[in-house]
């Protein structure tokens, strides 16, 4: 078979693979949307990751076997806290109910996604939104969508006109790692029109490959964020970089996500 003829069946194969994978995310998600409501009380930190565990296993219960029946070639990342490059290769990347703490707190911001890497590269993404009942999607060189629809970044070209996001990591997140994210937070106060600043990264990321805000930054951070926004942004013709303006990849120690017309704007406001 020619490289261009093995090329096309790769494409074909992910696209398949793709659609499946929504699949598995929507059915997680209906399965998490079942157990939201109420605040689930919790008295200590121990209760807490107790509760938190008890969701993430209700997803991976129906998430785990239908990824890996669908390509069990790949591997699968057990910790979605994780952050670094993966061995070479082909590995799912699940964050079976990203925004968890949020799910447990009867806020609606939480997701459930899935996304490809092959060679340390995010080639497919699927992302549900059980509350909305939206599923985001992308598939490298072929666009990202919402429901079938096509996605495009912002337009905006003036930070100063621009809605902007940033999230915490993770809790714990040592003393330096957390004056940089506040002093940012300040720096972007002065400079765009509107900070946000909530968890979890997807659903901010997803909302800049929609157009709806215009950038988003993080310092530090797990692949299971980064990486399925990563690949909707790219797909939706964003730019993605460190917030120094370097190229990203999971052992990157920042990230940035934007609008291509206040890029340059944002890297020089987050390196004040």
């Amino acid at each position: 078979m020619s490289a261009s003829l093995r090329t096309t069946a790769v494409a074909a194969s992910d696209a398949d693979l793709l659609a499946q994978t929504a699949d598995a995310v929507r059915t997680a998600g209906a399965a998490l949307r079942a157990r939201f409501g109420d605040v689930v009380r919790h008295r200590t930190r121990d209760q807490l990751m107790q509760a938190l565990a008890v969701n993430d296993d209700a997803a991976l219960e129906i998430l785990r076997p239908r990824l890996t029946s669908l390509h069990p070639e790949a591997g699968w990342v057990e910790d979605e806290l994780d952050g670094g490059a993966l061995p070479p290769g082909e590995w799912w990347v699940v964050d079976p109910a990203e925004g968890n703490v949020n799910h447990l707190h009867g806020l609606p911001e939480w997701a459930v996604t899935a996304t490809l890497v092959r060679d340390n590269q995010p080639v497919l993404t699927a992302v549900h939104v059980p509350l909305t009942g939206e599923t985001y999607t992308a598939l490298a060189g072929a666009g990202a969508r919402l429901d079938g629809r096509p996605l495009r970044v912002s337009p905006t070209a003036d930070l100063g006109l621009g809605i902007v996001a940033t999230s915490q990591a993770r809790p714990d997140e040592d003393e330096e790692v957390v004056r940089r994210v506040g002093s940012s937070i300040t720096a972007m106060l002065f400079d765009a029109l509107v900070v946000r600043t909530s968890v979890p990264a997807t659903l901010h990321l997803l909302n800049v490959a929609a157009g709806r805000i215009d950038a988003f930054w993080q310092f530090a951070g797990a692949r299971a964020d980064l990486l399925p926004g990563a690949l909707l942004v790219t797909e939706a013709d964003g730019r993605i970089s460190d917030a120094e303006g370097r190229p990203w990849n999971p052992q990157s120690e920042s990230f940035l996500a934007t609008a291509p017309g206040i890029h340059a704007e944002a890297v020089a406001t987050l390196s004040r």
